[in-house]
């Protein structure tokens, strides 16, 4: 069987496979302790290769499959994880300790659409030469930022000062707008029409009964 290099230095298989015993898992085998020797006839008899999963257990793990079936499964589990991964993004935001409220509300808006966005938010305040002294001011400052968020983003690090920043850690909350769209379609628009439908065969009995 063909193998490319890289694969070769990942996996031994078949007579790579050099110890005097191995353990043996898999389907369609009985689970335990061969001779090497007799775990390659067995794989030989199936028409499979015995492969080396685990070269650091005492034996050595192997597995009696067809080797290019083993790399995908392989190469397809290592894609299922990189996909659960998700990649989490931080979004920084900059005070000074005696911001504004226009800055600080464009500053709000912007954090806002950080977290519905799914983004993690670090706010922070940066304090510059003797204005450490407002330390306090900036730690209020962070707090009130926070509440303002309360819909939008938790708490995840209460502030805590740095070198010359004190930060805040937000993470997004899970939007609750999916229940509201839920609640939209329980209205009850469709009993009117029956009520109308109801009125008009009631006009028409009254007539006919006339």
């Amino acid at each position: 069987m063909k193998n490319d290099h890289r694969n070769k230095e990942l996996y031994r298989i078949n007579d790579r496979i050099r110890v005097p015993e191995v353990r043996l898992v898999g389907d369609d085998i009985t689970a335990g302790v061969y001779p090497t020797a007799q775990a390659l006839q067995m794989a030989e008899s199936k028409g499979l290769d015995l492969v080396e999963i685990s070269p650091n257990a005492a034996p050595p793990v192997c597995k009696i499959i067809d080797y290019q079936k083993f790399l995908y499964q392989q190469k397809k589990r290592q894609k299922e994880q990189k996909a659960k991964s998700v990649k989490v993004i931080v979004k920084e935001i900059r005070f000074g300790p005696q911001t504004d409220d226009h800055d600080y509300n464009f500053k709000l808006k912007h954090a806002k659409g950080f977290l519905e966005e799914g983004a993690k938010v670090k706010a922070y305040v940066f304090f510059k030469g003797r204005s450490i002294l407002f330390k306090e001011q900036g730690e209020v400052l962070l707090l009130r930022f926070a509440n303002d968020l309360e819909d939008y983003g938790k708490v995840e690090q209460m502030p805590v000062l740095e070198g010359k920043r004190m930060i805040i850690m937000l993470s997004p909350k899970k939007p609750a707008v999916a229940k509201h769209a839920v609640a939209k379609p329980k209205t009850a628009e469709p009993k009117p029409q029956k009520k109308v439908e109801e009125s008009k065969e009631e006009k028409e009995e009254t007539e006919t009964s006339e």
